[in-house]
């Protein structure tokens, strides 16, 4: 086994515990969450059932047919991450499945995702989001900018 392969795995678990616990709160105290609490001018905790993908997007597709998709992604990243040969790699493919398995996590619960990050302003709304989205975005995030810090630094 490869030594970058342990530093992925560990963000897998991380990710998904992070993501569960603060799920787990939001719902426990839905009643609270559920008209909004400030936290900034901009940004406000909510409680946000999403049965969609990002945006709400395929919003009324069947729960088990998004799970499904998601669990074939996370299996071609997981190859991806046992072929791995650095840690910056291996530890942003972890995040992007961390994420991706927590969404699956409630999908199988609850056959929705719960979202409760909102940002705002001007009246704009971003679409609420949760800590599970944040991995698959800061994953996605590093493995596109990650390659041209390499170039720049070789040349």
């Amino acid at each position: 086994m490869k030594i970058f392969i342990l530093p992925g795995l560990t963000t897998v678990l991380i990710a998904v515990f992070v993501d569960q616990v603060t799920k787990f709160f939001v719902m426990d105290n839905a009643s609270s969450f559920a008209t909004g609490i400030q936290i900034l001018p901009i940004f406000d905790l909510v409680y946000v059932q999403n049965d969609g993908v990002s945006f709400g997007m395929f919003g009324g597709m069947p729960w088990w047919g998004l799970s499904a998709l998601a669990l074939v992604i996370c299996t071609v990243l997981g190859v991806m991450l046992f072929r791995s040969d650095n840690h910056i790699e291996a530890v942003a493919l972890g995040a992007i499945i961390g994420g991706a398995l927590g969404n699956v996590a409630d999908r199988f619960r609850f056959q929705a995702v719960t979202d409760f990050l909102s940002f705002h302003i001007a009246g704009l709304y971003w679409p609420a989001f949760n800590l599970a989205d944040v991995f698959v975005v800061c994953g996605v995030g590093v493995l596109l900018l990650y390659p041209l810090r390499s170039a720049r630094c070789q040349a």
